[in-house]
């Protein structure tokens, strides 16, 4: 498809991608579009081949077209050479494709597509929203805001020109997700969870997080005996292989607890927990917030700029998570955080009040309504 030159034909291009952080938001606001009109074959995404795009987006029925790219090597190798090549070559096919399609609009969500359709953008003289996660951030979108018609920011002080608070777009099958005691319920039995449990939900991305895994694991052993708590950890590939066949049993009457590889029932799963404990990515952030969960949130600590840990310190500002370092995560700082909120009457529920607060289930009509503008 290359569009036509009316308002209709002019196909609207949604450009980066990578992790689920940047594809997840970057879908939630398409099928907004989709919700206000626009026509499926008039989105257009533009990512990169060793990105969850690649898999994603054509699964959720839009057109996608991959760049060659990667991240650059910060030393001198041939694998940075090689790096700066293929990114060279990104944006000539950029430059083309842009040039060809004339879109009304850009959508730069961050990661390696997005820096040569920005590039494009400029170039072609095309209209450009960046859309930002994070409370700091990325290389990508700082450059690429300078020449962007708006951009939209999850958090405040951003210092992105011409900033718009829309939140961070969060998917429908998130949005829709009821805490009512009978859905929560019903959520529970779908996971085999004995009822009457408080519910821990533990995650650390698809590949997992090892000091995380390992903190969980000895919470799990320290409150073995423990019959009003279940726990239902997500432990992720890279650490599945070591860690599956040494983990706790399932109990009837002490702590119930689960280890699974990988859980692709986000949302379900957020229905049925009482408590979340995970990493702090913008995307995760967006959809606690957007259902009201209360959290214990461990940023990495490798993230550029260290921008998990500012966004959760944030919330933790306001009530609405508990934040403990990598470095301070051990089963006993586990026991000791997760204990106080079980234990203390009203705990979870004054939580999960502080963290609706902050919650946008509406962020990606508001970032897709920044894009009429230009539709046509």
């Amino acid at each position: 498809m290359t569009g036509g030159t009316g308002p209709a034909g002019r196909p609207i291009v949604i450009a980066g991608g990578g992790t689920a952080g940047h594809v997840l938001p970057a879908l939630a606001v398409a099928h907004a579009l989709v919700q206000r009109g626009r026509d499926p074959s008039t989105i257009r995404f533009v990512g990169s081949a060793r990105g969850l795009e690649a898999r994603l987006v054509p699964e959720a029925g839009f057109a996608l077209t991959l760049l060659p790219g990667r991240g650059v090597v910060r030393r001198v190798s041939w694998q940075a050479v090689t790096a700066v090549a293929a990114n060279a070559a990104a944006t000539v096919r950029a430059l083309w494709l842009i040039g060809r399609w004339r879109p009304a609009v850009i959508l730069s969500v961050g990661g390696y597509a997005a820096v040569p359709c920005a590039v494009a953008a400029l170039v072609w003289r095309v209209p450009l929203v960046v859309a930002e996660s994070n409370a700091v951030p990325g290389a990508t979108n700082r450059i690429s805001a300078r020449w962007a018609r708006a951009a939209a920011v999850a958090f405040d002080g951003t210092g992105l020109p011409r900033a718009h608070r829309t939140g961070n777009p969060v998917r429908a099958e998130v949005v829709g997700v009821s805490r009512r005691p009978e859905a929560r319920s019903t959520a529970q039995r779908q996971f085999g969870i004995p009822e009457g449990r408080t519910v821990v939900a533990v995650t650390g991305g698809s590949l997992g997080a090892r000091r995380v895994n390992d903190a969980v694991i000895d919470l799990a052993a320290r409150w073995a005996d423990r019959g009003d708590v279940a726990i239902y950890h997500a432990i992720g590939s890279r650490d599945w292989p070591e860690l599956s066949a040494h983990l706790p049993s399932e109990q009837t009457g002490g702590l119930w607890y689960r280890g699974v590889e990988y859980e692709d029932r986000v949302p379900l799963l957020l229905e049925a927990a009482d408590l979340w404990i995970g990493r702090a990515g913008g995307t995760t952030i967006a959809e606690l917030t957007a259902v009201g969960m209360p959290s214990i949130l461990i940023p990495l600590p490798i993230a550029p700029h260290d921008h998990q840990a500012v966004g959760a310190r944030r919330l933790e500002a306001t009530g609405a998570c508990r934040v403990v370092l990598d470095k301070d995560c051990t089963g006993a700082r586990l026991a000791e955080e997760v204990g106080a909120l079980v234990d203390t009457p009203g705990a979870l529920a004054a939580m999960a009040a502080a963290a609706a607060a902050h919650g946008r289930p509406d962020a990606a009509d508001q970032v897709a309504a920044l894009l009429e503008p230009a539709r046509g």
